[in-house]
């Protein structure tokens, strides 16, 4: 059995604790971070090593930043999309027995019309021409992160007031099934599931007491894995945190 997670921890020198503790209690064989928020000096590596994981990083001042921690160490690791320029620290991939893990920060865009929606949209294809070349090298793949997406409706706690807004346009539903369309699954929609399943909660306006979320967070699995996912779920608990992540982590399940 191998377990696959991620999780956007909104900034890991704050949470470095409760990720520690969860790795303590949830035995992943890799978990992909996102907004770490720490240049690459300050990433606490003798703590996760001290805990016995294996650790590969990437990340700027104040935003973004991406990390990769497995029981066994990654190989063949790549920072950010080959091909795309971007500053932005917000991609990592690794092999980890046997399996390609890219975890991803992906844009929040803003606003439809604005720049950073532009670089949105430019940042969706050139993941997409990346990822058909990974696929052919690494059948075995897992594909995670914060996508900033929700893909369908059911994702959205009130889909009328979210219609058109970032995360439910069009455009971005339709990067998602173009993601989709390279032969990737929705990992978490093989399963019939609970409704209102969200992994992202407002911290205002009580939003995680009111339960109004959106899924954003994924895991989707290469052609190659689906018939192996046995599970996947959402672990709503360490947004009970006191200071927790807006972000809940996601947890997929593959027979060995």
């Amino acid at each position: 059995m191998k377990k696959f997670a991620t999780w956007n921890v909104n900034s890991l020198a704050i949470r470095l604790p409760q990720v520690l503790e969860w790795l303590s209690t949830h035995p992943v064989d890799a978990l992909v971070l996102q907004e770490t928020k720490l240049t690459d000096d300050k990433f606490p590596t003798a703590d996760f090593g001290a805990a016995g994981w294996q650790v590969q990083w990437f990340g700027q001042k104040t935003y973004n930043g991406v990390a990769l921690i497995s029981r066994e160490r990654a190989t063949d690791v790549v920072k950010n999309i080959t091909g795309f320029a971007d500053e932005q620290a917000r991609v990592i991939a690794g092999t980890v027995d046997g399996v390609r893990v890219i975890g991803g920060y992906f844009p929040n865009g803003q606003a439809p019309g604005s720049d950073k929606f532009a670089y949105k949209m430019s940042w969706l294809d050139g993941l997409r021409r990346w990822l058909t070349e990974e696929l052919k090298q690494h059948p075995a793949l897992v594909l995670m992160g914060d996508f900033n997406i929700a893909p369908e409706d059911r994702d959205v706690y009130d889909p009328v007031a979210w219609a058109g807004q970032i995360h439910c346009t069009p455009e971005e539903r339709e990067h998602f099934r173009q993601l989709l369309g390279l032969g990737l699954t929705d990992a978490f929609r093989l399963f019939e599931q609970p409704p209102k399943s969200w992994s992202w909660w407002d911290y205002r306006n009580l939003a995680f007491r009111k339960n109004q979320g959106l899924r954003i967070d994924h895991i989707l699995v290469s052609e190659a894995l689906k018939s192996r996912v046995t599970a996947c779920e959402i672990d709503k608990l360490p947004r009970k945190n006191e200071r927790p992540s807006d972000h809940a982590p996601v947890i997929v399940t593959l027979d060995a």
